[in-house]
């Protein structure tokens, strides 16, 4: 008799035990769940800022306008916003659906992350070509109502890297038609600089600048892309581990 009391008692603990497990199982997943919430309200605060304070800032391109910092950060913001919240609700709910949701929506922009920057290395050299024929486009929307966005943002970059154009400062003589460069491309800056000889402004042409500097700093540019990869896993393996948790929960106390 007092064996058999043993062994109930045993078995018991072991349920009880088994039933702690089912009702809180991926405390690490809503950690990741409510940081990654956090970061994309974030990231979605430094857009709206940029939105509402320099307009359309970093907009190069002449085909794809909309392709802005500000809206780039919007966008992204608000994804990782919602994918958060979903996995936050999936983790206190312990909803299976919810968290395989999180799964397969983080799973579904890795697998595009991971194929862009495959395209990107495959066809490396006709994006060169492409990128360089849409930003020359581009110049001729510099200084023109409506392209506040794209006059700083070419302002900026001629200052800050001191080049001039996009593959040399005779780009902009089409632009103006005539021999003439913003004053963002002057060696020292002032009004109507831009009018004087070819000998006070950069030579350096921009796309090929800005590249070199990209190539120079491959390294942070590596780490951060391996960071960003390294934290979306993670994200996959947590919600993956409390997916089968709450699997083999609802095996054990059904």
């Amino acid at each position: 008799m007092p064996l058999v009391n043993f062994q109930f008692l045993q078995t018991r603990m072991t349920l009880e035990s088994e039933g702690a497990e089912c009702k809180h199982p991926g405390n690490n997943f809503l950690c990741f769940s409510l940081f990654s919430q956090l970061g994309g309200c974030g990231i979605l605060g430094v857009g709206i800022w940029l939105a509402v304070t320099q307009g359309n800032f970093a907009t190069l391109s002449s085909s794809f306008p909309s392709l802005s910092a500000a809206n780039l950060l919007i966008v992204t913001g608000t994804f990782i916003m919602i994918i958060g919240f979903v996995g936050c609700i999936g983790a206190i709910k312990e909803n299976k659906c919810l968290l395989l949701s999180f799964f397969i929506m983080l799973l579904i922009i890795f697998l595009l992350e991971l194929t862009v920057v495959i395209l990107f290395f495959v066809y490396t050299d006709k994006i060169d070509k492409y990128a360089q024929r849409d930003l020359k486009k581009g110049l001729h929307l510099y200084g023109t109502d409506g392209n506040i966005g794209l006059t700083n943002a070419w302002s900026i970059i001629q200052t800050d890297f001191r080049c001039c154009g996009v593959s040399n400062y005779t780009d902009w003589f089409e632009v103006y038609n005539t021999t003439r460069v913003p004053d963002s491309c002057c060696l020292e800056f002032s009004e109507n600089c831009g009018l004087h000889s070819p000998g006070t402004w950069w030579k350096a042409p921009c796309y090929e600048t800005v590249k070199v500097w990209l190539q120079e700093n491959l390294l942070a540019v590596g780490i951060f892309g391996l960071c960003t990869a390294m934290v979306q896993i993670l994200g996959l393996t947590f919600a993956m581990t409390m997916y089968c948790q709450v699997v083999k929960a609802d095996t054990y106390c059904a």
